[in-house]
């Protein structure tokens, strides 16, 4: 059963210079469950009416995906099959004829596509979705060949034994022609396996599989928080950016009054920007790159504003805010250095116009105008040149210009010929010198450079090996800074810290998020006339840059050194689970920071100012719910 596509005449062809179909937004739920389903909460509940409340949600195009089983669809299909033939036969009665017109009439309303939400190995749960047209054989046929006992084709239920593992079933689902998707993939039975004390290359590859769609996620519309930032391309370890999408999960009709998690059809959907309302336009838009065309559905009364969206969030590492363009103050200057800036790190938008927050827009009274001044600007000013995509957003009747910039092809990217930006977290900075030389290196295609062992008395941890994603080096752990020389300074840094004679249990076995991936660490100290210099990593990208004084520190390396220098870690205090502890949490540009801690041998690394989405692997057992 599925809404029929009307043609422009009849079954004539298109006219070959006719105008492409307007794009519209549609509103779509892509996981629902019918009575199919075991845990189904509503068993009394027809099917007639069950897509009955599709249509009444408003909803365009959904997905019936019940556990490991396609009983649902095939009930639907029985049902209208039999209709239809008694109709042949002018056999309906008064009531069957009155079904059979909802039924069709209901039908033209909303494309319903076949699939099914299949219980992988150690289960995870993926969502495999069909053209219309796909038989409720061949779709058996796919869950037999995933392993599904026969057995349990009809029962609907999340538990079926041993199946086909995650990567293979991605593989299987998209050769047979359906869509991929990972269900509630930051939630109970998902592939981003949060909260997980383990993951690494596992979680990599769950969530970056080339056969994998997309992510459904549970907060879409949590600016901020939301894993779809966390997958938005800008981690070395998650280079490809995901598209992420909502579904309700509905195992009922409406939402449960005694439990609120436990949604109604269509309460939690997503609006996707289509040509047609048909597979075909839904699998060509979750297999490109056009990520600005889906959002999370919202009520009528209270359209969705993306630019609300991104300002709620505020500045971070893939965009940023200018509410004016005024040469005095530098502040066109600071546009173009922020566009240099995402060139050289992992792109991003930069809107010009707004502010970040909830307030009123000030807009742009002459967008055309800025934009030519920019574009100018960058063919001028910036080297080598740069492609950058300009447009306007509308919001609160004001007219803001944003300016998408890609990572570049050919960094490093500098502006005036000697200025090198470039990005951490929220703010742009310009490039000290080992931040040059490392974006050189990466250009050329050589690992990051890495300070050089010395003889040390401290027995070292065997190496590991080396991991590698977009230039960033997963390094070897060692003994590290002061506790290599072997020397005490005036002023230690952390990683000399002494570690207790609790022995080590469970030695950390995932090397791909070995570290922490967002902080800073101090592995040397020196001084100078009088003055301290440090030499530091940034977890974000794995820099290593010395001569950095707290004076001059950039903001987190500012803080790691202040506290170093102020507030030096006690080993007693440090709450140890296995070989990483926990030292403290601030809260610091409205987001936690946490200082944690690594033991390797009789040495303790310290790792400053950690935010919770850099805590993966064995580091996520410290993360704290706000």
């Amino acid at each position: 059963m599925s809404r029929k596509k009307k043609s422009n005449n009849g079954n004539q062809p298109a006219p070959p210079n006719s105008a492409r179909p307007q794009r519209k937004w549609y509103k779509v739920d892509l996981h629902l469950h019918t009575p199919a389903s075991r845990d189904y909460e509503e068993p009394g509940v027809t099917y007639l009416a069950w897509l009955r409340k599709v249509v009444e949600q408003g909803l365009e195009i959904v997905a019936i995906t019940d556990h490991n089983t396609v009983a649902g669809i095939g009930a639907i299909r029985r049902e209208l099959d039999w209709l239809t033939q008694l109709e042949a036969q002018g056999r309906l009665t008064a009531e069957e004829q009155e079904r059979l017109q909802e039924w069709r009439s209901l039908g033209n309303q909303v494309l319903v596509l076949p699939g099914f939400e299949f219980t992988a190995t150690f289960g995870f749960h993926i969502l495999a979705i069909f053209p219309p047209e796909t038989s409720v054989r061949q779709l058996e046929h796919i869950l037999l060949a995933m392993k599904v006992p026969a057995a349990k084709l009809d029962e609907g239920s999340t538990e079926t034994g041993a199946t086909t593992d995650v990567i293979n079933a991605y593989r299987m689902i998209h050769e047979a022609g359906g869509l991929v998707i990972a269900a509630h993939a930051n939630s109970t039975h998902g592939v981003a396996m949060r909260n997980f004390p383990f993951g690494g290359q596992t979680k990599i590859a769950y969530t970056q599989d080339p056969n994998l769609d997309a992510l459904e996620v549970t907060d879409l519309d949590r600016p901020g928080r939301s894993t779809a930032r966390f997958f938005n391309g800008s981690k070395s370890e998650y280079p490809r950016r995901m598209h992420c999408l909502q579904g309700s999960d509905a195992h009922r009709l409406t939402t449960d009054p005694k439990n609120p998690k436990r949604l109604g059809i269509g309460e939690r959907a997503t609006e996707l920007l289509l040509d047609e309302p048909s597979f075909e336009a839904l699998a060509a838009l979750l297999r490109s790159k056009q990520f600005d065309r889906v959002r999370p559905a919202q009520p009528a009364d209270k359209p969705f504003d993306a630019l609300d969206v991104v300002r709620e969030e505020g500045p971070t590492l893939m965009q940023s805010f200018h509410d004016s363009i005024a040469q005095r103050g530098g502040k066109f200057d600071a546009i173009l250095a922020d566009i240099c800036a995402f060139a050289n790190t992992a792109g991003g938008a930069v809107y010009v116009g707004a502010k970040p927050g909830k307030g009123k827009l000030r807009g742009l009274t002459a967008p055309e105008q800025v934009e030519q001044d920019i574009r100018k600007a960058i063919q001028e000013r910036m080297t080598p040149q740069l492609e950058v995509k300009i447009d306007v957003v509308m919001s609160q009747n004001a007219k803001v210009l944003r300016v998408q910039t890609p990572k570049g092809l050919d960094i490093p990217y500098a502006l005036d010929g000697n200025k090198f930006y470039v990005r951490d977290e929220a703010e742009t900075d310009l490039a000290v010198r080992d931040e040059i030389v490392a974006l050189v290196r990466e250009a050329l295609g050589f690992e990051a450079e890495q300070d050089e062992p010395t003889p040390s008395p401290v027995k070292e941890t065997p190496a590991r090996p080396v991991e590698r994603s977009r230039g960033r080096r997963q390094e070897t752990p060692r003994a590290t800074g002061a506790a290599r020389n072997g020397a005490a300074k005036p002023v230690p840094p952390a990683p000399t810290v002494k570690a207790e004679a609790t022995p080590v249990t469970s030695p950390v076995t995932d090397t791909t998020f070995y570290l922490p991936q967002v902080g800073v660490e101090i592995i040397d100290s020196d001084e100078r006339n009088g003055h301290r210099f440090y030499t530091i990593r940034d977890l974000r990208n794995g820099h290593v840059i010395k001569n950095v004084t707290r004076k001059g520190a950039r903001k987190l390396w500012s803080y790691a050194i202040q506290q170093v220098e102020d507030s030096p870690v006690d080993p007693a205090k440090i709450q140890w689970r296995d070989n990483v502890g926990f030292v403290r949490v601030e809260r610091r540009a409205g987001k936690p920071r946490y200082d944690l801690a690594l033991r390797e041998g009789d040495a303790v690394r310290i790792f400053y100012g950690v935010t919770d989405d850099g805590m993966e692997g064995v580091w996520a057992q410290f993360v704290q719910e706000e």
